[in-house]
């Protein structure tokens, strides 16, 4: 089975490298800039779960592909994926599974239109993983998980064999059966996250040590639940118990990435990860206010940086 990752960024080398690493036919997608990256210094990974450098990855450049191939692992991020689409739509043929690792929901139209919606299935990712100074993927916590499956629920015959692949690069793969569920559950916890942490910019324990903060937290996390719930997919109790967990934690250091991109200048996914919820949740007659004050936080800082 051939696999295109799409990108070799943090997401992308983690998990395509795993796979790479397990034997697989692994190429990674990249700008010439990465290419010579990983020519040089080969693709170098650093986790609790074991060190690996992979030397001369397969790599190609879009005005080179060629070829079609079975699998395509898409993890760029929204703002990128219209180029994203462009640049490996010549790898896409009758048979191939495109499984896309972006947050929210709004990517799912976008590739149903571009590739047909047969070829889509619903995907998410559970990592903590970043490139350092070095360009080197550095995994952040154990934890390490690949979830995907056919959006109508039904373990196919291509699932089955994909799971099979994933399952050699010793990560969790979960060929899941509700995947649109599971989408929608990391979609509230990660607003609930991003939009705490981005607008306050501060990490969990300091957000609980302020006043009110805790009674914020949960606000928000009850606001983008309720969003789901109304879009037919309410978040289940053992969701909601580890969320809380981890959103109610005294003393957690536990930041969104959309916090530590504002922190350093980039770009953020204010559109896709909180405004689409909140719009969706203005359609549904939700309240929303503590979502619509992040989303207006994150465009002025859209403004301001550019």
């Amino acid at each position: 089975m051939r696999v295109l990752v799409v990108g070799a960024g943090a997401i992308g080398g983690y998990f395509g490298g795993r796979m790479l690493q397990a034997g697989r036919d692994v190429t990674f997608l990249v700008r010439a800039k990465r290419a010579a990256e990983l020519a040089s210094a080969g693709l170098v990974i650093k986790s609790p779960n074991g060190d690996v450098t992979l030397k001369n990855p397969p790599t190609v450049q879009a005005d080179r592909l060629n070829g079609k191939f079975d699998v395509i692992l898409l993890s760029c991020k929204a703002f990128d994926l219209d180029d994203a689409m462009k640049s490996f739509a010549p790898a896409v043929g009758p048979q191939t599974a495109i499984i896309p690792m972006l947050n929210g929901m709004r990517h799912l139209d976008m590739l149903d239109q571009k590739f047909g919606r047969e070829r889509v299935l619903g995907g998410l990712c559970g990592i903590a993983v970043t490139l350092d100074e070095h360009r080197q993927v550095v995994q952040l916590h154990p934890m390490q998980s690949l979830t995907f499956g056919e959006r109508d629920g039904k373990l196919s015959d291509r699932v089955r064999a994909i799971a099979d692949v994933m399952a050699s690069g010793n990560f969790n793969t979960v060929a899941s059966e509700q995947i649109i569920h599971d989408m929608w559950e990391k979609w509230v916890f990660l607003a609930s996250l991003a939009a705490s942490t981005s607008l306050m910019r501060a990490a969990v324990g300091h957000i609980l040590a302020a006043p009110n903060g805790k009674d914020f937290m949960q606000g928000m996390l009850d606001e983008c639940s309720a969003v789901a719930a109304a879009e037919g997919y309410p978040p289940r109790a053992p969701f909601l118990e580890r969320s809380r967990g981890m959103l109610l934690t005294e003393g957690s250091q536990l930041t969104a990435s959309m916090y530590r991109d504002i922190k350093s200048g980039a770009p953020v996914e204010a559109d896709h990860v909180i405004g689409d919820l909140m719009m969706r949740g203005d359609a549904s007659k939700v309240p929303v206010p503590k979502l619509r004050i992040a989303y207006t936080h994150l465009k002025a800082y859209e403004n301001q940086r550019a």
